[in-house]
């Protein structure tokens, strides 16, 4: 199964990319979107584990992304976690009422992500020192 990235920056896709190799995924089954309407896209054509999103984007935002998929039948199951410099206390507690599995902001480090996405690793190898 997939992993998602979803940022318009593709700057913090190839960081997020890169410290979810160094924590055990496989990068040949990560895979990349610029906004929620590719994210969507992907989504509806293949099997992703989670999604990881950010929530400033054009087109379609984190937000409408999460609310998208959360109301879609065939993908509400897929796990959905918000890596973004847009975070406080409100905003976290909105996107966790929405559905999502977890927040953190940016910028992201290997060790934070590891915790976020604890219960989807895919190896005990840990990330790279």
């Amino acid at each position: 199964m997939a992993i998602l990235i979803v940022d318009d920056s593709a700057i913090a896709r190839e960081i997020l990319k890169k410290c979810l190799v160094m924590i055990g995924f496989s990068e040949d089954r990560i895979l990349e979107a610029k906004n929620g309407v590719e994210a969507l896209a992907i989504a509806r054509t293949t099997a992703v584990r989670f999604i990881v999103t950010d929530l400033y984007m054009p087109q379609m935002d984190g937000e409408g992304l999460i609310k998208w998929i959360k109301a879609n039948p065939r993908l509400n199951h897929i796990p959905i976690f918000v890596v973004s410099s847009a975070g406080n206390d409100a905003k976290a507690s909105r996107l966790y009422e929405l559905g999502v599995e977890g927040t953190t902001g940016k910028p992201i480090q290997p060790k934070v992500l590891k915790a976020l996405l604890a219960d989807y690793t895919e190896s005990d190898n840990g990330y790279a020192s």
